[in-house]
């Protein structure tokens, strides 16, 4: 049997890493990217085959897509874009440039590589691309402007490409998760001390009394979070299916705010998701 093959974007830890670990236990093969060599190297030492693919540098992007598919004989199965970051702070605090950047690394390099995917899927007559997005891509929350903002943006998209594809027997697929345990809070720190000038925003007492307490202060698990491999159990089943679903929800949160989002006036879901 023709073993099947993935890229999977953003995999020095957290859903990536999870992902990449658990299908290769499946028998897929795992091209598991990260966006800085040290974790690449780190990963080849545990066996895998690690290109360097940074979302913010279309050259490593068609680098590694190279790689894949020389290694590969010219074929893909499936493609998974997770790598994202975040970049915590007030809407009227946030340097358009800064939109600039996670908008990058978190919509424009996962556009670029699905691009540049979709002929080879094509020429070869089928393919999956599944896309990580999250609750956030259904409801917004508060101190997370520029992160809502990219997975509302790849909601719209993903689902114009869905309705593209039909007939293709590409599949694309998203899925969102809620809270999930990974260092995307730590790894938004240097964000936030790049981009937001907190201590002269007029939102100053609610950054000491609110945001910065979340992103420096070392706390348990948020409510109803759960594992990565509860991600890896729904990715799974995105791309082993015959019949995968259009979206898959992972964690409680998601369900619930699917829900409110649905039947609740817009009033009363600000109020839900302000509390």
């Amino acid at each position: 049997m023709t073993v099947k093959t993935i890229l999977i974007t953003g995999c020095s830890s957290g859903i990536g890493y999870a992902a990449a670990c658990g299908l290769r236990a499946r028998g897929w093969r795992v091209f598991a990217t990260c966006r800085q060599q040290v974790d690449c190297d780190r990963l080849k030492a545990e066996g895998f085959e690690s290109p360097l693919l940074d979302y913010t540098d279309t050259a490593t992007i068609h680098t590694a897509l190279s790689q894949v598919l020389d290694t590969t004989g010219g074929s893909l199965d499936a493609v998974y874009n997770n790598g994202a970051h975040a970049t915590p702070g007030a809407v009227e605090d946030l340097p358009t440039d800064a939109l600039r950047a996670i908008f990058e690394s978190n919509f424009f390099g996962w556009h670029e590589l699905t691009r540049l995917v979709l002929p080879v899927m094509r020429a070869q007559g089928h393919g999956r691309i599944i896309h990580c997005s999250s609750v956030l891509g259904l409801v917004a929350l508060p101190w997370r402007g520029a992160y809502n903002s990219t997975k509302f943006a790849l909601e719209g998209l993903t689902d114009t490409l869905r309705l593209e594809m039909r007939g293709s027997n590409i599949r694309v697929i998203l899925i969102e998760p809620g809270p999930v345990t990974s260092k995307i809070s730590v790894n938004s720190i240097p964000h936030f001390e790049r981009w937001i000038d907190w201590e002269n925003s007029p939102r100053k007492t609610q950054y000491e009394a609110q945001l910065r307490k979340r992103l420096y202060q070392s706390r348990g698990p948020d409510t109803f979070e759960l594992p990565p491999e509860a991600v890896v159990k729904k990715l799974v089943h995105a791309l082993e299916s015959p019949r995968p679903r259009p979206r898959y929800y992972v964690t409680t949160p998601t369900y619930i705010s699917g829900i409110l989002r649905r039947v609740l006036p817009t009033r009363t879901l600000d109020w839900v998701l302000a509390r």
